[in-house]
């Protein structure tokens, strides 16, 4: 009896020391480079970014227009400057008058269909683009504003009237600034 507990034992002893042999250890896939995949997503992203720069190049020859092209990417052309406006800062609230299309012209929202549109610029979620390019204006000023999609409605859109990957044009007048109290005007 003890002979056959030994050969037992030693049965299941054998038994485990060959599945813990056979189990495989996963294998590593040779290909899978972290580096190297994000390297391809920098890559496709720079062509995407060169893409909208052309189109909005492209828009600005078209149309004969001299934007001026901030670091940001953000276009803006003032075509009637106010004679007497404060200049904007973060932390005011604007109120303006505005039309946003696509760059083909396709007419997206109005403050005539939606309400002028009101936002404290650096705070509310309006568009970065938006908030970047009023800093470059004055109250009273009526400018257009080209705005890429990174800083627009990005990879996504809208979900409404503007698609995934889509540069925008503001043609807006801004009717009133109300200075953020503490703020120093005199910047």
């Amino acid at each position: 009896m003890l002979k056959s507990i030994y050969i037992v034992l030693l049965f299941v002893l054998i038994s485990l020391i060959s599945c813990k042999n056979t189990i495989e250890k996963p294998k590593t896939n040779p290909n899978y480079d972290k580096v190297k995949i994000n390297n391809q997503f920098i890559k496709v992203n720079q062509q995407l970014v060169k893409k909208e720069n052309d189109e909005m190049d492209y828009y600005q020859k078209a149309h004969q227009l001299n934007f001026v092209k901030t670091k940001s990417g953000v276009r803006y052309l003032v075509y009637k400057p106010s004679l007497k406006g404060d200049s904007i800062q973060n932390g005011d609230v604007l109120q303006l008058n505005y039309t946003l299309s696509l760059l083909d012209g396709t007419l997206c929202y109005s403050s005539e269909k939606d309400g002028v549109k009101q936002f404290k610029v650096g705070m509310q979620d309006v568009e970065d683009g938006l908030h970047k390019a009023v800093l470059y204006l004055k109250s009273g000023d009526r400018a257009l504003i080209l705005i890429p999609s990174h800083l627009a409605h990005g990879l996504l859109g809208d979900s409404k009237r503007i698609p995934p990957q889509m540069p925008i044009i503001y043609d807006l007048e801004i009717i009133s600034v109300v200075k953020e109290e503490g703020s120093n005007e005199d910047k």
